[in-house]
């Protein structure tokens, strides 16, 4: 008889950020529009290397960015 196998189910989630984001916080604002916020700003990054590892993230995370 063979070894069992241990295995853990995951679940996968796609996370959406939508852009363009919000430029500055304001009061009142949710934990999830801060960081949907942060996110829009990450993904406008100055330089191509930040651009780069901010995509290899996206890849590991599940996160897609999109134009609205």
């Amino acid at each position: 008889m063979g070894q069992a196998i241990d295995f853990q189910k995951q679940l996968i989630e796609t996370v959406y950020v939508n852009l363009p984001g919000p430029k500055e916080p304001v009061a009142g604002m949710t934990g999830g529009e801060l960081l949907h916020g942060f996110l829009a700003e990450l993904h406008d990054a100055p330089t191509q290397e930040v651009k780069d590892y901010v995509a290899s993230l996206c890849t590991r995370w599940n996160v897609v960015y999109r134009i609205k």
